[in-house]
């Protein structure tokens, strides 16, 4: 096993530069790809590449998170060209077809650039020196997933033999556990999700030649993971820059030195920041997107960077019981003009998007909502929006007279 990282910084070194709290927080938004042109010609895998990282979630209420992530820095993009552009190769007559990304534990269950698979060697390693599991591994189990994937090729837990033993969602079948630790281990890879099954391939076949090895020692992985994170992110503190892969802040510690990028200090955050150079380089400029975010999305993933850049509350009640939601079930932020201005929880019936609560700032934030709901409900093949409950009950007629232009 490569040597644990424990080593912490004893002296912070002086910030190389200052930005106010907007020079920030438009870095962010640049960064995270919602500030100037989007990258259309390198499309959802461009976004993918770009932010290193994309949640996945069970939930679906306009689309899966994962759909809403390029959506929100492209457009209307088709939602099956997204799954094609994250999981199939673009290369024909290849056999078999590699995928351009894979699924593994980064900040949360993640669709990673497949280019990322050598960097988690580290949180590989330290699975397979994990010395107890919350599944008991039945005896041969193991031996069976990986000999059946190499005879079959690509299969779910279903087609594997089974994935529960019982109705309960907890109680995993012996040929799930075992398929679920050879993720974890990197001898099997996630290459697909098929009906929302995660489909499971011999890493020896999915990854790439180049790629497939654990060379790296932890030290390495964690310095060009704490990179990508800061160059995703922009510019963060060492929590938030922790947060994108879920490091321990004394990992951080251990390589931020080392990992190219530079200590700043940020207007009103009170804490020791750091850039990515390349995006002090240049000003933040060019066109706001104007769009509504997945609670998911990396722009508002740690609830105290969100605060402290836009002064939004962020949380995700999905799971709150339903009398103490403020916000709604799937509250999604609205991004316009590079700031949080609300908040709208929809739904869908037939083909008319439901705005079943929203939150706004106040009146000015009313038409960028409206655009926003229009351009959602185009995607998903509504035809018309409906607005249920206004939280400002005075918002209600102009944003209804909005989207009636809108939708005119």
């Amino acid at each position: 096993m490569a040597p644990s990282i424990v080593r912490g910084m004893t002296t912070l070194p002086r910030p190389t530069t200052s930005l106010t709290a907007d020079d920030a927080r438009r870095i962010a938004l640049r960064a995270q790809g919602l500030l100037g042109a989007p990258d259309r010609r390198g499309g959802v895998r461009g976004v993918l590449r770009h932010l290193g990282a994309v949640q996945l979630d069970t939930i679906s209420v306009l689309a899966r998170s994962h759909e809403l992530i390029p959506y929100a820095r492209l457009g209307a993009v088709g939602r099956t060209a997204v799954e094609t552009a994250y999981w199939k190769s673009a290369s024909t007559g290849v056999s078999p077809s590699r995928p351009h990304a894979f699924e593994y534990w980064s900040h949360a269950a993640c669709i990673l650039p497949i280019e990322e698979w050598p960097h988690f060697a580290f949180r590989r390693r330290a699975y397979r020196d994990r010395p107890h599991w919350n599944h008991e591994l039945p005896e041969g189990a193991y031996e069976q997933v990986i000999k059946q994937l190499r005879a079959e090729g690509p299969l779910t837990s279903t087609e594997l033999g089974g994935a529960k033993k019982t109705n309960e969602w907890w109680d995993w079948s012996g040929t799930k556990v075992a398929v679920e630790r050879a993720l974890m281990y990197g001898e099997v890879v996630c290459v697909e999700r098929r009906g929302w099954k995660r489909v499971y391939d011999l890493a020896e076949r999915a990854v790439p030649d180049a790629l497939l090895h654990d060379e790296l020692d932890d030290g390495e992985c964690l310095r060009r993971l704490v990179r990508l994170a800061g160059e995703s992110l922009g510019v963060g503190t060492r929590a938030d820059i922790a947060d994108y892969h879920r490091l321990k802040g004394e990992q951080v510690d251990a390589v931020i030195a080392d990992s190219g990028l530079v200590p700043v200090e940020v207007e009103g955050w009170g804490k020791p920041a750091w850039a990515d150079p390349a995006a002090l380089a240049t000003p933040p400029r060019g066109r706001h997107r104007t769009t509504l975010l997945s609670p998911f999305d990396s722009l508002v993933w740690e609830r105290a960077r969100t605060e402290r850049i836009f002064g939004f509350t962020h949380r995700l009640e999905a799971y709150v019981p339903k009398p103490k939601r403020v916000y709604g079930y799937f509250a999604m932020p609205v991004l316009a003009g590079g700031r949080l201005v609300g908040r709208v929880d929809p739904a869908r019936e037939g083909r008319t998007l439901v705005a079943k609560q929203v939150s706004l700032d106040g009146p000015k934030a009313v038409p960028a909502l409206a655009q926003a709901l229009v351009e959602a409900a185009t995607w998903v093949n509504c035809t018309d929006v409906r607005v249920e409950r206004v939280d400002a009950p005075g918002l209600r007629e102009p944003l209804t007279r909005e989207l009636a232009r809108a939708l005119a």
